[in-house]
């Protein structure tokens, strides 16, 4: 982390989770931070902005419920080849936020730059009908474990690329 304040943040947010949990959420910070994303408090969660590109690519923070849990938010509309637990995390979002259509696709959108086709979460169904979800939108990992950080890892790697050579236009 860059500065005094945005360590402050993180150490808070991370004092708030129990001893279990808290090691992946550091882990998560550090690599974020490898990267050049840069904490800011952004209302009740913490997200992840990087200074070339300023698209967050992260977030997190504790619910609001009467027993606040830790949430954990990933944009990784680009990248490809995940897993089934994260291909249900990107059919659960288009289910339940059928509103959030990527209007790139009818270039109604000019937000996220690339070919639509190459940033927006795509779900095949069984019945073979395939559906979209706008790309731009970091969606919640549920329940993250020490067991999700390789492909958390790539997932943030193979996004970070996709967004310096496309938002940043960096080659």
């Amino acid at each position: 982390m860059k500065t005094k304040k945005q360590e402050e943040l993180i150490n808070s947010f991370l004092s708030n989770l129990e001893d279990e949990i808290k090691p992946v959420y550091r882990d998560i910070v550090i690599f974020l931070s490898d990267f050049g994303y840069n904490p800011k408090k952004e209302g009740q969660r913490i997200s992840f902005k990087h200074d070339q590109h300023n698209k967050q690519i992260a977030k997190m923070g504790m619910t609001r419920s009467k027993s606040p849990s830790p949430v954990f938010m990933l944009r990784f509309s680009a990248c490809n080849g995940y897993s089934q637990r994260f291909a249900d995390i990107v059919s659960a979002n288009i289910a339940k936020y059928p509103g959030k259509a990527p209007g790139c696709m009818e270039n109604n959108c000019n937000y996220c730059a690339g070919k639509s086709d190459t940033h927006i979460y795509t779900y095949i169904f069984p019945d073979g009908e395939s559906k979209s979800h706008c790309g731009a939108y970091a969606l919640e990992i549920p329940d993250i474990t020490a067991d999700d950080m390789e492909e958390i890892r790539k997932l943030i790697k193979e996004e970070h690329e996709y967004l310096l050579k496309h938002e940043a236009q960096i080659k």
